[in-house]
């Protein structure tokens, strides 16, 4: 029998889709490598009548940002990144390193610290698992408004040392995800989480 949805994929839903959580038992878990940011792990465990071995990275987290200012311009920041051998560009972001802080605390901090701005004015946008078969990560989305100059200048090394800012029209920066010139994955679904927002946000205030 034919699933309606396959014919109509634009069809509703009966119900709502979203991901599962799975209490799945690990029989054994070693630690194979302690990294300086993150770890990685050989779990056995038992799943469908069986086992299986699956070896992954063990992430704090992280929280982003998208930092748009009242020209509807968004923030974006180019940096190096060893294991793609590319300076891509990217929003700014910041691991969930600090105990107690909360991802929208690491956002702030992070905002203030990359790029020297604080904002007025947070929402939280979406929350992803970034590569559910090699990490653990999730990245907790935020869209910043109403941003000012920090009151300090922080200093950077490293990637940062060298990093690249520029102010782009929002339009704009989504036809370079959708042409393929801009590729980092947090980067494109924040900021096309941001722009639905802000289209809905329009569409509501001109009703």
């Amino acid at each position: 029998m034919t699933d309606e949805r396959m014919l109509h994929p634009g069809a509703p839903s009966e119900e709502l889709l979203a991901d599962e959580p799975v209490d799945a038992t690990v029989l054994d878990s070693d630690l194979v490598y302690e990294g300086r940011v993150w770890d990685v792990r050989s779990d056995t465990v038992a799943y469908g009548g069986g086992q299986m071995v699956r070896q992954y990275v063990e992430h704090p987290g992280a929280a982003a940002v998208v930092a748009v200012d009242d020209e509807d311009r968004v923030l974006l920041i180019q940096q190096y990144r060893h294991p793609i051998r590319h300076r891509d560009w990217e929003i700014p972001a910041g691991l969930l390193d600090i105990d107690g802080e909360t991802p929208l605390e690491t956002a702030r901090r992070e905002l203030a610290e990359e790029v020297d701005l604080v904002a007025s004015s947070w929402e939280p946008l979406v929350s992803i698992f970034t590569t559910p078969g090699g990490n653990d990560e999730v990245v907790h989305l935020f869209l910043a408004r109403g941003l000012t100059p920090a009151n300090e200048v922080h200093a950077r090394e490293d990637e940062e040392a060298d990093i690249r800012l520029e102010w782009l029209p929002l339009a704009d920066a989504v036809a370079g995800i959708l042409a393929g010139r801009l590729r980092n994955g947090i980067l494109a679904v924040g900021l096309l989480a941001a722009a639905e927002r802000l289209r809905a946000a329009a569409g509501s205030s001109g009703a």
